[in-house]
C-alpha cells in the first residue's frame, strides 16, 4: 500500500517508514501540516497516519480541512491523547481509527492492513473489465491466468486501475510511486510502464493496456474503451 505518516517525531517516523517497508508499502512522511494538506490531495494515498499534535497546528483541524475537499483516504490517528473523549473526538472529526502512543507495531501493521482492505473492498482487489487486480497477492487476474507484480509495479499499477480512463501526468505517477522527493531519472516511468503493460498483455485480448499522453503523462485504458 502507500501511506502517508503524518508525524513530526523523526525518530519514530524512521521506524514507521523502516517497519512498513519491510512489509512491502510505500511510505511517504510530512512533518507540517502545511505539506501535509496538499500531499494527501495529490497523491492517491491507501491510508494516513495522523498525529494530533503538529507543529503548525493540529491534526483534527488538517483532517476536517482533507474531508472538506474531498480526501476520502482512511486515516488512523496516532496520538498519546488516549482519554476516551479524545478518541470519539477523533473519530468525530473524521478519522477511521485511533491508536494510542505507546504502540505495538503489529497492532499497527493490523489496523493499517484492514483500513487497506476497507479502502479497497473486502477482498482487497480492485477490477477493470475481466482484469482483477488483487492487493494481497500483488498479481493481476484474468479468469484462470495471472500474472506477478513487484512492489513498484503494483504500486503504479493499483493508481491506474483506480483512475482507470484518466490521463495521470508524469509528475503525479512519479510522486505517487516514487515518493515526492524523488530526484532520479525521469524515464524510469517509462521503464516501468513498460514492464506493466508487457504483464498485463500477457492476460490477453480482453486486458487494460496504458496508452501514452504525449508530452502529459499516460492513462489506463479498459478492454472496450479500445473498439
Amino acid at each position: 500500500m502507500r501511506i502517508l505518516a503524518v508525524e513530526d517525531d523523526e525518530r519514530l517516523v524512521v521506524l514507521l517508514q523502516r517497519g512498513l517497508r519491510e512489509e512491502g508499502h510505500v511510505v511517504d512522511a510530512c512533518g507540517t501540516c502545511a505539506d501535509a494538506l496538499g500531499q494527501a490531495q495529490t497523491i492517491a494515498y491507501d491510508v494516513i497516519l495522523l498525529d494530533w499534535m503538529l507543529p503548525d497546528g493540529d491534526g483534527l483541524s488538517l483532517l476536517r480541512s482533507w474531508r472538506d475537499r474531498g480526501v476520502e483516504t482512511p486515516v488512523l490517528m496516532l496520538t498519546a491523547r488516549g482519554a476516551v473523549g479524545e478518541r470519539v473526538l477523533g473519530l468525530r472529526s473524521g478519522a477511521d481509527d485511533y491508536l494510542v502512543k505507546p504502540f505495538d507495531f503489529a497492532e499497527l501493521l493490523a489496523r493499517i492492513e484492514a483500513l487497506g482492505r476497507r479502502r479497497g473492498g473486502e477482498s482487497g482487489q480492485l477490477r477493470v473489465g475481466n482484469v482483477v487486480l488483487d492487493g494481497r497477492r500483488r498479481v493481476v487476474i484474468a479468469g484462470t491466468q495471472e500474472v506477478a507484480l513487484t512492489a513498484r509495479e503494483f504500486a503504479l499499477c493499483s493508481l491506474l486501475f483506480r483512475r482507470v480512463g484518466e490521463v495521470l501526468t508524469r509528475s503525479e505517477l512519479l510522486a505517487s510511486v516514487w515518493g515526492p522527493s524523488f530526484d532520479g531519472e525521469p524515464n524510469v516511468l517509462d521503464v516501468y510502464v513498460g514492464y506493466v503493460r508487457a504483464k498485463l498483455a500477457q492476460l490477453g485480448a480482453e486486458a487494460p493496456t496504458i496508452r501514452a499522453q504525449r508530452g502529459v503523462g499516460y492513462r489506463l485504458i479498459a478492454a472496450e474503451g479500445r473498439k
